[in-house]
């Protein structure tokens, strides 16, 4: 009977190569292989590049640009903190430091900020953040100045995050042709509201378009973050599907920036719980069957009748729940009166889209215990929105958006002409 051996074998001597002293080193631990192999070879390219800028050493080559000043430490980044190495100084003739190229590329990517990044995303705190990536008893101990404390991960956050916001809302958005906009606020603190935008284009996919801050959700808030769409390139020409959960001042600052004549629709689920809300449980049944009867309608006439018929059988039994279902029917029904196939209708009848960003941003922002200031809500929101995005899908009804085009597109023709109808009348009466 054979038998199958296996017997150690012997590593290759050092001076072979920087894997061959890595692994003569640290055979035990491939962390330690990694960091070994990546500093041995990164000190190569150093002494190449010193070698490129001085020749070879004692030499007096016309050619060089520089000599050698010694050797310092630096740090670069590794496994979420920073580690040791020493690195060659090369000087100009005239006594000016010379970069050397290897070394700046090394020190040039932000991994430490990305790190620091990804982890808070994932709702890693930066108590936490050592520990994340570091093991306690692993062979790359995080020690005194290796960037993996709160207070450094902190930094690197703001700072990412930071530059992050300010990139994303300098974003150009002339090139997205953009069917439907949402439009809905988030309660940071009891003085700090966030108005947050996202924008759906003709191929169904989602793109977070803004954000912007204010004490309430009143209409300068939602103002603000129109008029920075505007100004990045959302045509108010374009006719478009505004989709909000019934505030009166993203409607009203809505109208006076893209029309009168916007279409905007109410978002149907926060309607119906509001209703519910304020009904005896004896009651939430029969609405609630009525009104999504009254939804699935395709005929916009039948649904309003519907509405307004269960409207005046509450006016006995909850006579304010009566008039709250007819506030702001016309918007209600937008989708339904612009005559959408019904599975574009129930994508596009509620603020769900936003919603669930809006759940992402209170997740990833779950371990922040006290805002500080309204620019570090606007960092976290900004980045929770980017981090939302990673997981959308495309819109399930997306191959009907362009019957939604060409009924926005003949909602707009249609309130086009009724203006110029009325403008003639108002000429005729005066003549």
């Amino acid at each position: 009977m054979t038998r199958n051996s296996t017997t150690a074998t012997a590593l290759p001597p050092a001076s072979m190569s920087p894997v061959g002293k890595a692994l003569e080193e640290v055979s035990a631990s491939f962390d330690r292989f990694c960091l070994a192999a990546g500093i041995e070879a990164l000190g190569e390219m150093m002494e190449r590049d010193a070698a490129e800028a001085c020749g070879a050493r004692h030499s007096r080559a016309e050619t060089r640009r520089g000599y050698r000043w010694g050797r310092t430490q630096g740090k670069i980044g590794f496994h979420g903190g920073k580690t040791e190495i020493e690195r060659p100084r090369v000087r100009d003739f005239a006594g000016r430091e010379l970069a050397l190229p290897s070394w700046e590329r090394a020190v040039a990517e932000d991994w430490l900020g990305k790190w620091a990044m990804n982890l808070m995303l994932i709702n890693v705190s930066t108590r936490k953040f050592r520990r994340a990536v570091r093991l306690p008893e692993g062979d790359v101990p995080a020690a005194a100045g290796a960037g993996v404390s709160k207070s450094a991960v902190s930094r690197h956050f703001v700072a990412l995050s930071g530059a992050r916001l300010r990139e994303w809302l300098a974003t150009d958005l002339s090139g997205l042709d953009l069917l439907v906009v949402q439009i809905d606020g988030i309660h940071i603190t009891e003085g700090l509201v966030l108005v947050a935008a996202i924008g759906i284009d003709a191929q169904g996919v989602k793109h977070p378009l803004a954000v912007a801050e204010g004490a309430t959700e009143n209409a300068a808030v939602v103002q603000a973050l129109i008029d920075d769409l505007i100004e990045r390139g959302l045509d108010p020409a374009v006719p478009r599907l505004f989709i909000i959960d019934g505030s009166k001042a993203l409607s009203k600052a809505i109208r006076r920036s893209f029309g009168r004549h916007t279409p905007i629709q109410r978002c149907q689920i926060h309607k119906a719980r509001n209703i519910m809300e304020r009904l005896p449980k004896s009651l939430h049944a029969s609405v609630r069957r009525t009104l999504r009867q009254a939804w699935e309608l395709d005929d916009a006439a039948k649904a309003e009748k519907l509405i307004r018929n269960l409207a005046h059988r509450l006016e006995h039994d909850a006579p304010g729940v009566s008039g709250s279902l007819l506030e702001g029917l016309d918007e209600i029904l937008t989708v339904t009166r612009l005559g959408l196939p019904r599975e574009l209708r129930r994508s596009l009848a509620c603020t769900n889209i936003i919603e669930n960003m809006m759940g992402t941003i209170r997740r990833v922002s779950r371990n922040v215990k006290h805002w500080g200031s309204a620019s570090m809500a606007l960092r976290w929101t900004a980045a929770a929105m980017l981090e939302a995005k990673k997981g959308f899908r495309r819109l399930k009804a997306y191959k009907q958006l362009n019957t939604l085009r060409t009924a926005l597109i003949a909602h707009s023709e249609r309130a086009s002409n009724k203006s110029n109808d009325r403008v003639i009348d108002q000429q005729l009466k005066v003549a």
